[in-house]
Order: C-alpha cells, then structure tokens, then sequence
C-alpha cells in the first residue's frame, strides 16, 4: 500500500531581508496509513513550517509531495484548497470555534465548503451528529462554545476536523490550553480515533504528550534529527483510570479526617 504522505528532499526557504532562512533543509518523509506521529522540535525547529507544508497551507520552495498519491506542484490555488478540503482535517491549539455557534453547526461547517457542499441538510446534520458521537459529545450538539469546557471544546474541534473523511488528521499543539488531566482526555480521544485507522500527525513540544503517539519525529534547525517508534507507549484510558483511582482515594481520605 502507498503512503498516504510521501515528502522527497523538502525544503522551504523564506526571502526576509538580506539573508535567506532556511527554514527546512532536504527533509524527506513517509507516512503510512494508519501511523499516529509527534512532530517535535524547540522553537525555530522547523517543525511548524513542516505542519503548513503538510496541511498545503503554504508550498515548499524545493522537492515533492505526493498526498494520496497527487503531487500538489500541479495544482492551481483552488485545486489546491479542494484537495485540502478533501483529504486533510485540522485541529488546533485555540480550538477556532464560532462563539455564536452552537458545537452541531460548528461540525457541519467544513461540509458546507468542501466536496459535501451539495448533500442535503439532513445529511449533513446526520454526519456531524455522528462525529460528535465519535468523540463523546453528541449530547453536547446544541451547546455554544461558551457551555462547554475546554476540553468539551477541543473535542468538538476534533469532531470538526474528523467531518469530511480526511485521510490526514493535522493537530497543531491540540493541548496546549489545556491541564494535564484534560490533556489525557483529549489524548484518548486521538488514540480512539488512529485505533479506528485515521492517521494523525500533531505537533508538541510536550514530551508527556509525544509518549501518547506510535512514532516520534524531532527536528532541529530544519533537519530531522530523530525519527523512531515510542518505546512504551502510555495508553490514555489506562492513565485516566489511574487519575480516577487517585482522586477517589484523596475523596475517602478527605472524607475520614472530617
């Protein structure tokens, strides 16, 4: 089977004043169905150049990259948002939801832009309420974004992303404004989902948070300096089972000293 990521001596140089930056130098990659990756990397790594690359939301200035098979150096601009539409989903840091939308209509939104722009409303509302499903909220559909906590709203992010079918779900920093416990929700989410097939690729600098993926990526000054499987990897149900026994514990011990 193909990969459904296929990057070959990328790089992406950026004319600011006098002197060039090279912002990734020859970075060449691979990903196959199924994978779950961190893309980690200290600040002016390169690995958020690397994410806009991935997600077309900007062009490398050398090499190729084949999505699903197409090389994106033959499309025009519009092509290339429709295939972006298409085949890749989004979820990021600041959950990007519509304040006087309620979480079902933020959903649906993608499928009002993208190849589902012609289906009925029925199935697009059908689709959402099942994404939302997916991911633990369809009881939340009718909520505002102010209803929800930050974890509730990162999950309908995800179900957001997930509503057009993508073959590549892109999470920028997913729980950056998140707490350590809503992190562990959020990461079991992300497992759920690549245990059911989707690819995932997210970019963290959290080390707590790359030990929840299958395979870990690091680059430094625009180079992968680091590509290999998570030895031990946490599973994120298995950590929030440990929390809850630990809080539950701290509730009885509360309770008998009053």
């Amino acid at each position: 089977m193909s990969p459904v990521v296929q990057i070959t001596d990328i790089h992406k140089i950026y004319e600011s004043g006098e002197v060039p930056v090279h912002a990734v130098r020859g970075v060449s990659l691979s990903i196959q169905r199924g994978e779950f990756i961190a893309l980690m990397g200290a600040s002016g790594s390169g690995k958020s150049t690397l994410m806009n690359l991935l997600g077309c939301l900007d062009r490398q200035t050398k090499g190729t990259y084949l999505l699903d098979g197409i090389d994106i150096d033959g499309l025009d601009r519009n092509e290339l948002a429709d295939l972006r539409n298409q085949k890749l989903g989004f979820v990021f840091q600041g959950f990007n939801l519509l304040a006087r939308t309620t979480a079902l209509e933020n959903v649906e939104l993608p499928m009002l832009y993208g190849r589902h722009r012609k289906a009925s409303s029925h199935e697009i509302r059908e689709r959402a309420l099942h994404c939302l499903e997916i991911v633990g909220l369809a009881n939340r559909a009718d909520h505002m974004p102010n209803q929800l906590s930050g974890g509730q709203q990162q999950r309908v992010a995800i179900a957001r992303g997930l509503v057009n079918q993508p073959q590549v779900l892109l999470a920028d920093e997913p729980t950056g404004n998140l707490d350590s416990k809503t992190s562990v929700e959020v990461m079991g989410v992300f497992q759920k989902l690549n245990d059911q097939g989707i690819t995932i690729v997210m970019v963290t600098h959290e080390l707590d948070v790359a030990r929840y993926c299958k395979r870990n990526l690091i680059l430094r000054d625009g180079v992968v300096v680091r590509d290999a499987p998570v030895e031990g990897r946490s599973i994120a149900a298995d950590e929030m089972n440990r929390l809850k026994q630990a809080e539950t514990a701290a509730k009885l011990t509360t309770s008998s000293v009053v």
